[in-house]
């Protein structure tokens, strides 16, 4: 599985809690070998995720004020294109606990292999 990552926030290339989860709850559970590029800082403009989908629900919900949840859902969930892009969308209420860390042992534990090119 491949996975692009813009850096930012709780999947950032330095999160040590964001390397542990991915390794127990996908790659452990679902047997998955996972490589992840990460994105510089700035440049999430290069993921063609930006492109193909975000623009679309843009396009999508021309401006009205998203005042509620129910309202973006909406108009994400009834984006779709020519060609065959449909998108789903929920809102996720979970409630998520701040302040986890995970220890030098912990990520001594990960199977990370960095790629000759651009291993950091």
């Amino acid at each position: 599985m491949l996975i692009l990552a813009d850096s930012g926030g709780a999947n950032s290339a330095r999160s040590r809690v964001w390397k542990c989860d991915l390794q127990q709850k996908t790659c452990n559970r679902h047997a998955l070998s996972v490589t992840v590029h990460h994105y510089p800082p700035g440049a999430s403009k290069w993921n063609p995720i930006e492109h193909k989908l975000f623009s679309e629900i843009s396009k999508n919900w021309q401006g009205v004020p998203l005042e509620n949840y129910e309202t973006a859902i909406n108009y994400i969930s009834s984006t779709e294109t020519r060609s065959g892009l449909k998108v789903k969308a929920v809102l996720n209420s979970k409630n998520y606990e701040t302040g986890e860390t995970v220890t030098d042992e912990e990520i001594e534990m990960l199977r990370i292999r960095l790629h000759k090119t651009l291993p950091d």
